[in-house]
């Protein structure tokens, strides 16, 4: 079955990768798509507003998206919701994701990230059984996570799709479960699943307790730019819509039970990213008396186990399955920057009520 034609839930599809998701399905294929979001506080139902969903009603203009508020640890709710929609794929975004905020309150990060995938699994389970036998055929249940379940790198290589597990936070050990057992699932049940680990990512509609949001947004409030440490450590960057067409290619052309990384070959230390982001904006937002950005930058106390660096291969990604970038950082981050300057319609709401820069993740 083709892509373009199925039948989608998105679960965490209010959430920035998620909406982003959602936004490149509606618009671009003949996808029918069932989001479901407990919306919590990232979960922001504006993000998709350009896709026909009005956040008040949380009702749909368009015919091909429905939006469901439920917790995917309610195993009735998500039983319901395979039921109505008869899916041909999941796309399993739900989850918490901030690791700052998993050293402040692992117990949320738990519940939602391994009992939540557990109960995703055993609705996906039960549906799938009852399934035709070509129907069970071209089901897939797509668990999408983070490199962060890799643990940190030196100075040199790279995560691979074999690299052996090593999470360091409450937020990637959380991760790894919901990983295995999605693993677990597929070797015991025989579950059609796909598994993508991702680098960070950025782009529009990110919510701004994230670095790049945060410091464009201190910035436009002549508030002090955080820096862990001295800033040396080092993420590979991938812009958000690059990762949405990723997903969907893995959806598409990729073999049941296999893990497909996804990175960007963008290795930037933060502090580098945070000086981009002030060249960016002294450019194009620039302070009065010739003053520039970065003199706003603070170096603050590091956060407990912070991983030193990140890095993807994509490699498998690209050869097997032909997935290549549109972005590179340079070109996705001033993407970025203009977004936020031209939409604080979204931004805003958030930035004086539900999260307005404070710093996270000191373990209170």
């Amino acid at each position: 079955m083709n892509l373009y034609a199925k039948r989608c839930i998105v679960t965490g599809g209010a959430g920035f990768i998620g909406s982003a998701l959602v936004r490149l399905l509606i618009n671009e294929t003949q996808a029918e798509v069932l989001v479901v979001d407990k919306l919590t506080y990232a979960g922001v139902p504006e993000s998709l507003k350009e896709v026909g969903l009005d956040s008040e009603t949380l009702s749909s203009s368009n015919p091909r998206l429905r939006f469901l508020k439920a917790d995917i640890c309610d195993q009735t709710e998500m039983d319901r919701a395979f039921d109505e929609l008869k899916p041909d794929t999941i796309f399993h975004l739900a989850a918490e994701s901030h690791v700052d905020r998993s050293i402040d309150g692992p117990g949320e990060f738990i519940r939602t990230n391994v009992v939540g995938t557990a109960t995703l699994l055993q609705a996906a389970l039960k549906y799938w059984k009852n399934l035709r036998e070509e129907a069970r055929s071209a089901f897939r249940f797509q668990h999408i996570s983070t490199d962060e379940v890799y643990g940190t790198l030196g100075e040199t290589g790279y995560f691979t799709e074999k690299t052996p597990y090593s999470p360091h936070s409450p937020y990637s050990a959380s991760k790894a479960s919901s990983d295995h057992l999605v693993r677990a699932w597929h070797d015991t049940y025989g579950l059609p699943v796909l598994i993508t680990n991702c680098s960070n990512n950025y782009g529009p509609y990110h919510f701004p307790e994230k670095l790049i949001p945060l410091i464009i947004l201190n910035c436009l409030d002549r508030k002090p730019l955080p820096v862990y440490g001295k800033g040396a450590n080092v993420r590979d960057w991938l812009y958000v819509e690059d990762h949405a067409r990723a997903l969907l290619l893995v959806n598409e052309k990729g073999k049941s039970g296999e893990t497909y990384n996804v990175g960007g070959h963008n290795e930037r230390t933060n502090l580098e990213v945070v000086k981009t982001v002030c060249a960016i904006l002294d450019e194009l937002r620039p302070l009065e008396n010739n003053e520039k950005y970065d003199s706003l930058i603070t170096y603050v106390t590091d956060r407990p186990g912070h991983d030193l660096r990140y890095a993807i291969d994509p490699k498998k990604l690209m050869d097997n399955l032909g997935w290549k970038p549109k972005e590179n950082f340079d070109t996705g981050i001033r993407k970025t920057v203009q977004w936020y300057l031209d939409n604080e319609w979204w931004w805003g709401p958030i930035h004086r009520g539900k999260y307005c820069g404070e710093r996270l993740g000191i373990g209170k």
